[in-house]
């Protein structure tokens, strides 16, 4: 029995990079997992998303390790699209243990601008609340929720030169900060049914969000056409310990201890993997 065997976890963004980790890892744990995406590209982003053989790789490798997996394309933006997945899940799946709220975009360089921010900010902020709104009245005691944020989310953005200050990338920051505020006062009024939910803030993570051209050109903005080999050694200003980078299983660690009975009175953290990153901005500017 792994760390949170019999369980169900419900997990956005689960094709590829973190969210596919995420499923791998719980997996690997004992859990089942009702994995959605939305496998289509959004136009004002300009890098492409996940594509349906990617969320049935995921499936794959779930089945690997032995357990069960339910796969749904669907918008996270759209509560009744999340819904309709939820419910196909829990048909097969019976329970519902675990939610994380992975699913999320970066709107660096993106067109139309004022697209760019909307799309962010819906995907982000309103799909992550819609993750956990159509989930709750499935949860009970013990259940465990995680949302996804980010290290640039507890920045003062004004005081910092962070990459991205287009309003495609401040609505990342935007979207991040927002979502974290929302779990940490849902985590006050669940608590008492004894249901925690708590927030993650990774630093850079290798994903194809990271590894793109429009995150390339925000991190070298000194580059008309800047490669991943330009990139990546500036990738580093972001975290205080050296490296360019974490790895997405360096959160899904963190998705596990959370999700487990390990963490069964942790609710309203606001819990970094960011390589010291936090530190880092915080004696230096803050």
């Amino acid at each position: 029995m792994g760390r949170v065997g019999g369980k169900v976890a419900f997990i956005t963004g689960a094709a590829r990079g973190q969210g596919r980790s995420h499923a791998v890892r719980l997996a690997e744990e004992g859990a089942d997992i009702i994995a959605v995406d939305l496998c289509r590209d959004i136009e004002s982003i300009q890098y492409p998303m996940a594509r349906p053989e990617d969320l049935e790789e995921t499936a794959r490798l779930v089945e690997k390790h032995g357990r069960k997996v339910v796969t749904a394309q669907a918008d996270v933006r759209d509560a009744a699209q999340l819904r309709s997945a939820l419910e196909r899940g829990l048909a097969e799946l019976g329970r519902l243990d675990i939610v994380v709220a992975q699913a999320g975009v970066a709107g660096m360089k993106g067109e139309p601008k004022l697209q760019a921010w909307s799309d962010v900010v819906d995907t982000n902020l309103v799909g992550t609340i819609n993750a956990i709104q159509v989930a709750l009245p499935h949860l009970g005691e013990g259940a465990s929720i995680v949302a996804t944020g980010s290290t640039a989310a507890l920045m003062d953005v004004s005081k910092v030169d962070v990459p991205g200050k287009d309003p495609g990338g401040v609505a990342y920051v935007f979207s991040k900060r927002a979502l974290s505020q929302y779990v940490h006062e849902l985590a006050t009024h669940i608590a008492p049914m004894g249901i925690r939910a708590n927030v993650i803030h990774p630093t850079n993570c290798n994903t194809d969000m990271l590894q793109s051209e429009p995150m390339y050109r925000s991190f070298r903005p000194d580059l008309e056409h800047p490669t991943r080999a330009d990139a990546e050694p500036a990738f580093g200003v972001q975290q205080a310990m050296p490296v360019p980078y974490i790895e997405p299983v360096d959160i899904s660690n963190a998705v596990v201890f959370l999700a487990s009975d390990e963490a069964r009175y942790v609710t309203g953290m606001q819990m970094r993997v960011d390589a010291g990153g936090y530190l880092k901005w915080y004696d230096y500017h803050i």
